[in-house]
């Protein structure tokens, strides 16, 4: 299947996309000389976009996955904890792209908790803007058994498939968290109380 997001959306600006934010941190020390070290010896924009998606994916560990605290929500505190829950890492992968002039937005599916049915919750994941080909979708969740995502243009190869009606792949692409998924990970104390109150979206249509 060709990528969802494969061509680019007419009359988008591409600077909110480029701006750091409060959450996706793009101007933090930290953050700026990680993406500079990504950035080096790159041979293009594929190479270097590969670099700040592996990394992401796998030098920061997934919260619940290994059960690590702290709850992290800013990119320069995911880059400083090496850990997040998925929202946290695509903040990170957004900061560091922007941090090397490459658009970089939020994307969001609603995915089932379970194997099937309620209750559901948001995963988080990146959009990022290719010059040779558009708006394209990854996500730096990070691989475990079952779950292979990597970056591979123009084909998408996510962490997690839409399965049901009530699963959506959400067709926005934001440059800021949704409020939402800011006030569950301000909420959670640990990641336990993060994973017991997952955010979600009530779907219209």
């Amino acid at each position: 299947m060709l990528s969802w997001c494969s061509a680019s959306f007419p009359g988008m600006s591409l600077q909110p996309y480029l701006a750091p934010g409060t959450y996706v941190d793009a101007d933090h020390p930290a953050v700026v000389e990680m993406a500079r070290v990504l950035a080096r010896d790159a041979s293009d924009e594929h190479a270097l976009v590969r670099r700040c998606f592996e990394f992401v994916r796998d030098e920061v560990k997934h919260s619940w996955d290994y059960q690590l605290n702290p709850v992290t929500l800013k990119a320069s505190e995911v880059l400083l904890h090496r850990t997040g829950f998925c929202y946290a890492k695509s903040h990170l992968l957004a900061a560091l792209l922007r941090a090397n002039g490459v658009p970089a937005g939020l994307c969001y599916q609603r995915l089932s908790v379970g194997e099937r049915g309620a209750p559901y919750c948001l995963h988080g994941l990146n959009a990022v803007f290719l010059k040779d080909h558009g708006w394209y979708r990854l996500d730096a969740r990070g691989n475990k058994p079952g779950v292979a995502a990597d970056f591979t243009p123009p084909r998408e190869a996510l962490a997690f498939a839409i399965r049901e009606a009530a699963e959506r792949d959400l067709p926005e692409i934001w440059a800021e968290p949704l409020p939402v998924v800011i006030a569950s990970l301000q909420a959670g104390a640990t990641v336990q109380d993060v994973a017991a109150n997952l955010p979600d979206v009530v779907l219209s249509g």
